[in-house]
Formats: structure tokens, C-alpha cells, sequence
């Protein structure tokens, strides 16, 4: 990994709530405590984010596995490799297995997906890339998806592309901050060494050609 360019925020200098959170991260990953412990700089940024990954993201109107699969499917498009090496808890209690990550990108030509989830994706892919849209997408996203439930996703996928985004920049790592816990760790990234070890793998997924959205340049 390269240069890391934010410090972690220790723990004895955050609030017993905050210590709190912390502790959840560990347990349950989704976000894992590095990202916490740099939004802690600023608590709220640090409030901000938690509050509103637990309301629209772990919860809310729309099933969890769906924002789940969006949420890598950002990962896999921006190359944030802290976020897309970890896999929601939840999500795989309600039914999401590796295989599903595999052809995020390419999720149109893919099986795994049912028609729900191509059109959520559809909308991941179009904020991400900022393609167009016409009525034969929107027709679409109204098919399977409630108003609210396409506000909830809308919301919940920008606020991870954002995230995302911000965190790529900054070369935090895992088993860093609370380590010894693997809460969220995407298979063959437990431990530090592990994860060092899939890094060395050609078919390391932030090695690939992870392509480059419909209209991209």
C-alpha cells in the first residue's frame, strides 16, 4: 500500500459514545474502524456518516442485500480497495454469496442477478459514470423499485460513491485500528497477512480491468 496521508484518531481521544460506535465496527464491520477513526478528526463527520449509514444503508424501506450489491459495485468501479474488501454481515444473512460480487461490473451479461437487481445496479452505474438517462430507464427503475425505495437507493449509493471516493485517496488499510477482529472481512482478507497475500495474486480483483462504465472515456 502507498503512503497513508490521514492519521487514525486513537480512541482515547474520541467520546465514550464514539468509543462506542467504534466497538461496532469492530464486531460488525460495514464500515470497519479504520474510515471511522479518520472521520473522527471532525465528530461530526464522524456522527454524520454513521447516523446515516445505519438509517439508509443497514436499514430502511429498501432490502439491504440490493444497496449491498451497490455499494460493491462502487468499490469495484472506483478502486477503493478498503471498501471492496469488505461484505456486509447482513447482507450475507439475507442471502448474498462471493459469486455475487464477481461480475458487478459486467452485471447486465451476468446471471447471477435477478431483474431487481440489474436495475438497481443500472442506477449505480448511472450515478457513478453520470450517464444519461431516458424514459425506457426510468420506466425500469419504477418496474421494480417503490418511489421511496429509488430515493433510499439514490441517497445510499451517493453517499458511498462520495465516501468511497474520498477514501481511495487516502491509503488507509485494514488491521490497523482495533485489529484482531475479521467482523465484514471479504474472504482471504481476515488478517493482515492474508490480505497482503491476495494483494500478490494476479486475479486480485484491484488488479483487473475493472472496466469503465457504458459512456465513459
Amino acid at each position: 500500500m502507498a503512503k497513508q496521508r490521514i492519521s487514525y484518531v486513537p480512541l482515547e481521544n474520541m467520546t465514550e459514545k464514539m468509543r462506542a460506535e467504534m466497538d461496532r465496527c469492530a464486531r460488525e464491520g460495514t464500515p470497519r474502524p479504520e474510515s471511522s477513526a479518520v472521520r473522527a478528526h471532525v465528530p461530526a463527520c464522524f456522527w454524520f456518516f454513521a447516523d446515516s449509514w445505519d438509517n439508509i444503508f443497514r436499514n430502511g424501506v429498501l432490502d439491504h442485500a440490493i444497496k449491498e450489491l451497490c455499494r460493491v459495485y462502487v468499490s469495484r468501479s472506483v478502486i477503493c480497495e478498503f471498501c471492496g474488501n469488505q461484505r456486509s454481515i447482513k447482507g450475507a444473512n439475507e442471502g448474498l454469496k462471493e459469486t455475487h460480487y464477481d461480475d458487478l461490473i459486467e452485471f447486465e451479461k451476468s446471471t447471477q442477478y435477478n431483474e431487481r437487481q440489474k436495475a438497481a445496479l443500472s442506477l449505480a452505474e448511472a450515478i457513478v459514470w453520470r450517464l444519461d438517462t431516458d424514459d425506457a430507464f426510468w420506466a425500469r427503475m419504477h418496474k421494480h423499485f417503490s418511489e421511496p425505495e429509488i430515493v433510499e437507493l439514490g441517497c445510499a449509493i451517493g453517499l458511498t460513491h462520495g465516501q468511497q471516493s474520498f477514501l481511495r485517496l487516502l491509503n488507509i488499510d485494514h488491521h490497523q485500528v482495533m485489529a484482531g477482529t475479521a467482523a465484514s472481512m471479504a474472504p482471504g482478507t481476515e488478517t493482515a497477512e492474508a490480505l497482503a497475500k491476495l494483494r500478490e495474486s494476479p486475479t486480485y480483483w484491484a488488479k483487473r480491468n475493472t472496466g469503465t462504465g457504458k459512456n465513459a472515456a
